[in-house]
């Protein structure tokens, strides 16, 4: 009997803790990266701002606010605003948000080009293959959508990680990112 509460508090402290994947499966915690002074070509009409001084935690305070209007609210051009304010651009993660945002606004040139940038970054980053296939998926292209979810599996070493799920799902038409 006395595993029941321990587990109820296990149980409780993961459903807490655990991130909003609401309707996506980003990550919450990106590595801080160095910053960098990227400047994207015409697709994206600002100008990349310098990386602000500050700690790792002003880049996860910043990350966090990013994806809370991406993910939570469904604010993609606050969001966009907000990644492209902390001056990391050629940061995998930022990047692959920014492409999210981008496409989900219909802006495919964007997303097309900051998906590219975080490929650049990491040309084994799952998640962003995954978007990037959605993206193909959304432009008609089954078949290059297919190759990047055997990408995607290549880099998971599975068929269960939640970046090929979700891209197997929009490949077969049963959900959407």
């Amino acid at each position: 009997m006395r595993k029941t509460p321990l587990l109820a508090a296990i149980v409780l402290s993961v459903a807490v803790g655990a991130p909003r994947f609401a309707a996506a499966v980003e990550t919450n915690s990106p590595s801080p990266p160095a910053p960098q002074n990227a400047q994207p070509s015409g697709t994206t009409k600002q100008k990349t701002k310098k990386p602000k001084t500050g700690s790792a935690d002003k880049f996860l305070n910043d990350w966090h606010k990013a994806y809370a209007l991406v993910y939570d609210k469904g604010d993609y051009v606050g969001g966009i605003a907000t990644l492209r304010a902390m001056g990391y651009d050629d940061n995998v993660d930022v990047a692959t948000l920014i492409g999210y945002a981008s496409r989900k606004l219909g802006r495919y040139d964007d997303a097309k080009y900051w998906y590219d940038k975080a490929l650049a970054a990491d040309p084994n980053h799952a998640l962003t293959w995954s978007y990037y296939g959605m993206w193909q998926a959304e432009q008609g292209n089954l078949l290059k959508a297919k190759d990047d979810l055997e990408k995607v599996r290549a880099i998971c070493g599975n068929t269960e990680c939640h970046e090929y799920v979700a891209l197997r799902d929009v490949i077969d038409g049963t959900k959407t990112y």
